[in-house]
């Protein structure tokens, strides 16, 4: 087995490849003065089992370039298999035509991965499900569910006044499955209008909230202005405190002091994408880490073992 990381996050690579007691495979990942990718290998891979780790969050152009482009020297350097490991799938959220004459970008970067060269794709938590049937190949979609269940029994054990809150409708399935590995805990929904692209104005609870400790959970958290509307409209409704579990912390432009100054008591999310220096400062914000999570299944694949036994 052979691990490359790219550029995109290192600190996750790194903690993947101290969890399988792997070295990370000798390379170089960088540019030209024209900012072009360029990749060397600078290791044997001929024959072996290689997994690229690569999160194609922002800058996600460039980072997703550097993917293929690994996959692309992987490939011509005669790797056996060659596994796509993204942590975070760009892209992910134009996953439909939204409107006429728009395009459905999630399958053309599917397109793109398999015609690289990847033979096998191993993700977490994206934001449609469906996304799956983009590609041609093997995918697997890692849950965070056990994950930050884990967390949160360890940080409230059993207490009867806990609800898990979808932030949206879309969300239901999955604030669903993460309420019952907290004792099949309460379940409530926010049902949001949106006034203009890129805002969202909270307009009603499904589910009686008062004298409630709650915890939104999504996918996704990118300006926090969606998650913070929420946290502002539970606390409205009578919930006695909110905290908010999300699997990707984009947290881009002011999302960190959003969540600073907003009633969210804390928004723990995972380490899928490296944390800019702001969101690291912010006491509000913590982070899990999914290393043990993606290397054990990366263990699984290498051994051929089921990797859905993880989530059962």
């Amino acid at each position: 087995m052979k691990l490359l990381a790219g550029n995109s996050n290192r600190t996750l690579a790194t903690a993947i490849a101290e969890y399988l007691d792997v070295p990370l495979t000798k390379a170089q990942v960088r540019r030209f003065a024209d900012n072009e990718v360029f990749v060397t290998i600078d290791e044997n891979v001929r024959g072996e089992d290689v997994f690229v780790i690569q999160s194609t969050s922002y800058p996600a152009n460039d980072n997703l370039m550097e993917l293929l482009i690994c996959i692309d020297a992987l490939k011509r350097a005669s790797g056996r298999r060659i596994t796509a490991v993204v942590p975070y799938f760009g892209y992910a959220r134009q996953d439909r035509k939204t409107g006429g004459r728009t395009p459905i970008s999630a399958k053309l970067v599917a397109n793109l991965i398999t015609r690289a060269g990847a033979d096998r794709v191993l993700t977490m938590d994206l934001h449609a499900g469906q996304i799956q049937g983009f590609f041609d190949i093997p995918t697997d979609n890692l849950l965070p569910v056990p994950l930050l269940a884990a967390d949160i029994n360890s940080k409230y054990g059993k207490s009867d006044d806990l609800m898990i809150v979808s932030p949206d409708v879309g969300g239901v399935v999955r604030a669903r499955a993460l309420a019952k590995r907290i004792d099949d805990a309460d379940l409530a929904i926010v049902d949001k209008r949106r006034s203009a692209p890129g805002e969202s104005e909270v307009m009603n609870i499904i589910g009686d909230v008062s004298g409630r400790r709650c915890i939104l959970f999504d996918d996704i958290v990118d300006s926090a202005g969606t998650l913070c509307n929420a946290a502002k409209a539970l606390v409205d409704h009578g919930a006695t405190e909110v905290s908010a579990y999300v699997t990707h912390g984009v947290l881009s432009g002011a999302a960190a002091d959003r969540v600073a100054n907003s009633v969210l008591k804390e928004l723990v999310v995972t380490d899928s994408i490296e944390s800019s220096d702001v969101v690291k400062t912010c006491k509000k914000i913590r982070r899990v880490s999914c290393a043990p999570l993606i290397g054990e299944a990366i263990r699984r694949i290498a051994n051929e073992e089921s990797v859905s036994k993880l989530f059962d």
